[in-house]
């Protein structure tokens, strides 16, 4: 037998998808409903532009957001969740439970604390 990789146990390929600060919380906004950037940019105040454009390019590259241009004048690019990201957004709710239950046990602060998600398919 081989050696096991440390990703064998699927979180691997998980984080590396919706890995960093970011992610997860654009996902959630997206989930809710189709967003414009600065749509996103205002729900998530704490992301710079630079850091906003990065994770939604990275986002897309990976299949869990769709972006869409709209030929107007000036262009209207709008962000939707794939299939796949609906996946992956479910995926994330048992997370996200298990976050709200502990939230008292750390004094980390992280971004949109105050507006934290409710689960959204219990």
């Amino acid at each position: 037998m081989g050696k096991k990789q440390p990703d064998s146990c699927g979180l691997g390929p998980a984080l590396e998808v919706i890995g960093g600060k970011w992610k997860a919380l654009l996902l959630w906004q997206i989930h809710k409903a189709p967003a414009r950037f600065g749509e996103l940019k205002r729900l998530v105040p704490d992301i710079s532009e630079k850091m906003l454009i990065q994770q939604l390019r990275e986002m897309e590259a990976d299949g869990i957001v769709h972006r869409q241009v709209f030929a107007e004048a000036p262009p209207r690019v709008e962000y939707s969740i794939t299939d796949f990201g609906i996946e992956l957004d479910n995926a994330l709710i048992p997370l996200a439970i298990w976050g709200m239950q502990h939230a008292g046990r750390t004094d980390r602060q992280w971004p949109g604390k105050a507006d934290a998600p409710a689960p959204h398919a219990l």
